[in-house]
């Protein structure tokens, strides 16, 4: 069984898809960000790091629990788990490259486009036209990489694909504008159509529906989301 840490945000959206798509058994545990409680000691035993998602696997090697943080490592290791999604051996290069493109680049680098463009108190142009044209690079890096193909790597449906989809979901929040995110891009879109047309995918979207999180945008979300922009509380 597969315990799954969540909230409903572009990261454990990954895990959702992956989970849907392989048939594992698992059990969600909401975690509200917005209220703090991926700071609690319990969630830190879990992910010193404080994010979502997580997981833990009762059933992990040799059968003992074991702990998995970070999307991109929890889709490797779910991946490998089952044997599914991960290519042929041949393609472990250039998966492994996708995957810490999109860890690296396009994920950190649209969730400061999101937090600059509608979370900062003061709009920034610096920082916005510096995020957006990276997203946008990014994009571009992909879209040129899909021209005449289907899927990331290989020719087959990977979690490379699992991965670049939990932030392209999200394309029209981080490059908010008059015209369709991926107009400029129509390798992408296309390939984007694709993966979300998948019947994993309208699953994916339904996890966690029936939990209330958290909405609105107050001190304590602000605390909770971004404590870096606060002094520590001495304890």
């Amino acid at each position: 069984m597969i315990r799954f840490y969540f909230h409903p945000t572009p990261n454990p959206a990954k895990v959702a898809l992956m989970l849907e798509e392989t048939g594992l058994s698992y059990e969600l545990v909401p975690v509200d960000t917005s209220k703090g409680e991926q700071h609690t000691p319990a969630f830190r035993a879990i992910n010193p790091n404080g994010k979502v998602p997580a997981i833990v696997d009762t059933e992990g090697p040799g059968g003992k629990e074991a702990r998995v943080f970070d999307s991109g490592a929890i889709l490797l290791y779910l991946g490998d788990k089952t044997g599914l999604l991960i290519g042929s051996p041949a393609d472990r290069p250039e998966l492994l490259s996708w995957l810490f493109f999109i860890a690296s680049g396009v994920g950190p680098f649209s969730g400061q486009a999101v937090h600059f463009q509608h979370a900062a108190p003061e709009k920034l142009a610096y920082a916005i036209n510096r995020y957006r044209r990276e997203v946008e690079r990014h994009y571009e890096v992909l879209d040129a990489h899909l021209r005449n193909r289907e899927f990331i790597v290989g020719k087959e449906y990977t979690i490379a694909d699992i991965s670049a989809w939990g932030w392209l979901d999200r394309a029209p929040r981080v490059l908010p504008g008059e015209t369709s995110a991926m107009a400029a891009f129509p390798n992408l879109e296309r390939w984007y159509r694709g993966i979300d047309s998948r019947p994993a995918v309208t699953k994916a979207r339904s996890v966690g529906k029936d939990h209330a999180f958290k909405k609105e945008m107050d001190e304590e979300t602000r605390r909770a989301l971004f404590p870096s922009n606060f002094p520590k509380v001495a304890g």
